[in-house]
């Protein structure tokens, strides 16, 4: 049988170089596209040698020209944490406008299946809790965070455009906070920046009381659902995330516990419009993909601090 080949934007990243591994792993092809703003090459030097396996440096928000037959194209491009976004605010808007147009045309030219990564942020600070799909959400589209809320919403919005118009096979994920190895150190999100304050005995900064809610998913059970989601003949947008909903303080002190480390937890203001719960509504994966996550809290938590100790 041969193979089926994959294009991953964003490959070198964390959740696209996790990606690219379970899909080689999978029996794929897999063409993995970075110009490594956020992405690093160390998350893929693992499995570079793999003959199935092709690194290419590029922008995609410049065009993009393949020769190889595409089957799949998972647009994973684009900064994720709000370290991130903040940094690159250009950069976010023009990867979530020109990258996912110029993927979808690609995904046009090679009769591909195309499927987006969006992000549970198109919700903004919710009004409906749990967030299901139907949900319009509450977004402020010039806060700082807007960036990236509306760079997300804008590439939905286009995504679906192209499989009225040109009839496009195309999947919308709405990813909800995930976390696991290869994560960066100093991306900013709360799981990398409390285990790595806790490991190095420093204070561990929470924002506002601690009381913002979160749910958080561990890498291999989101990618799961992502090639579930890949392969399915849904093509409007699905939540995939842990619906276990906690507490960030609640979160610190698990990571102190686990770390056994002598931190303190220390208070600083919340930023502008962080939203004060995020929790996805699953039914619609559980229903159509047959997907739940797997992995608790504790368990992923200790194979992401192994990581951080090794690395």
């Amino acid at each position: 049988m041969r193979r089926k080949n994959v294009l991953i934007t964003g490959g070198a990243g964390f959740i696209g170089s996790h990606l690219c591994e379970k899909l080689l792993f999978c029996g794929y092809r897999v063409i993995c596209m970075d110009n490594l703003l956020t992405g690093r090459l160390l998350n893929i030097k693992h499995f570079a040698k793999n003959k199935n396996f092709i690194f290419i440096k590029h922008n995609v928000c410049e065009h993009i020209t393949l020769k190889q037959e595409i089957n799949y194209i998972l647009h994973f491009a684009s900064p994720a944490s709000p370290a991130d976004y903040l940094n690159y605010p250009i950069q976010t808007l023009k990867v979530g406008s020109l990258g996912t147009h110029n993927a979808l045309g690609l995904a046009r030219q090679k009769k591909a299946v195309f499927l987006l990564a969006s992000t549970s942020e198109v919700y903004g600070d919710p009004l409906v809790h749990p967030q299901p799909e139907s949900y319009w959400g509450n977004v402020n589209p010039i806060g700082p965070r807007g960036v990236y809320d509306e760079a997300k919403r804008f590439a939905e919005a286009i995504t679906l455009a192209y499989h009225r118009v040109h009839k496009i096979d195309t999947k919308i994920v709405r990813i909800f906070n995930t976390y696991g190895p290869r994560m960066r150190k100093n991306d900013g999100r709360a799981i990398p920046n409390f285990i790595s304050q806790a490991l190095s005995n420093k204070d561990i900064t929470v924002f506002g009381r601690g009381s913002q809610t979160r749910s958080f998913c561990y890498i291999d059970d989101l990618t799961d659902g992502i090639v579930k989601l890949m392969l399915s003949g849904v093509n409007e947008p699905v939540n995939l995330g842990n619906p276990a909903e906690f507490t960030v303080l609640e979160l610190a002190k698990k990571i102190i516990a686990l770390t056994a480390t002598k931190s303190k937890v220390v208070f600083k203001p919340l930023p502008q419009d962080d939203p004060k719960v995020r929790c996805p509504d699953i039914t619609k994966a559980r229903k159509i993909l047959r997907w739940q996550p797997s992995v608790s809290l504790s368990e992923g938590l200790m194979k992401t601090i192994t990581y951080f100790k090794e690395s």
